[in-house]
């Protein structure tokens, strides 16, 4: 919920941290990639193209601490 919110906000730079704290609570990689889909059709393309990279940013950190 508050990455959605950060993103239709258009607070891209808070997006990475809340993001992790989710994703610790067990939010997967596939269900924040849809966090970004639906945003866009909801708060705009624009905001969902602005997060997207902070979104893959946190995704490909994650992905490489774990190999």
């Amino acid at each position: 919920m508050t990455v959605s919110a950060l993103i239709a906000a258009g607070q891209s730079a808070q997006i990475g941290y809340h993001l992790n704290r989710a994703m610790d609570n067990g939010l997967s990689a596939e269900e924040a990639g849809e966090v970004v889909a639906q945003a866009a059709f909801y708060a705009g393309w624009p905001n969902a193209f602005t997060a997207a990279p902070v979104v893959g940013e946190v995704l490909r950190s994650r992905e490489s601490k774990t190999e």
